[in-house]
């Protein structure tokens, strides 16, 4: 072979290791991205059906049960717009609490029902991720034109 022609296949084979490695590790993550939805969009259809995703917002005012097992709960997470059931086994965090923020990460079953594998309580009160603070300010949103048939702007705290 010419020089030529080796230093091209040398390049040819790296760049062809490089795509399979990029590949192999873009396919092993595939299963492990977890995306965020609000429960209004929950509601709308807009979660993937039958993955794991995570969903967040408050923990509505008197929705908490616990059953008598003492591990599992079940609670609505709501955008104050819309709310989805959510039932867990485990432990809570200790600053899991009504009216609190709250991310669970689970399946939304063919019943409705988030089967939550993970639930994570907010830490700051006044933190709240930027994704999360648009959501609610869209639902909120949402809910005042359902409400009155008017765009209507409403304030949301950071």
């Amino acid at each position: 072979m010419k020089p030529r022609q080796k230093k091209f296949m040398y390049i040819f084979s790296a760049l062809a290791l490089l795509g399979m490695a990029v590949g192999l590790v873009l396919y092993a993550l595939k299963d492990n991205v977890s995306l965020y939805f609000t429960p209004t969009q929950v509601h709308n259809g807009e979660a993937p059906q039958g993955r794991a995703f995570r969903i967040g917002g408050l923990v509505q005012e008197g929705s908490v049960k616990r059953a008598s097992d003492g591990l599992t709960a079940s609670f609505e997470i709501t955008d104050t717009h819309r709310s989805i059931p959510v039932v867990y086994k485990g432990i809570l965090p200790d600053l899991f609490k009504e009216g609190k923020g709250v991310v669970a990460q689970g399946k939304v079953e063919a019943d409705g029902v988030m089967h939550a594998d993970e639930v994570l309580a907010k830490h700051d009160e006044n933190y709240m991720p930027p994704e999360a603070a648009d959501a609610m300010k869209k639902a909120q949103e949402a809910k005042a034109v359902e409400n009155t048939g008017k765009p209507k702007a409403v304030p949301v705290a950071k």
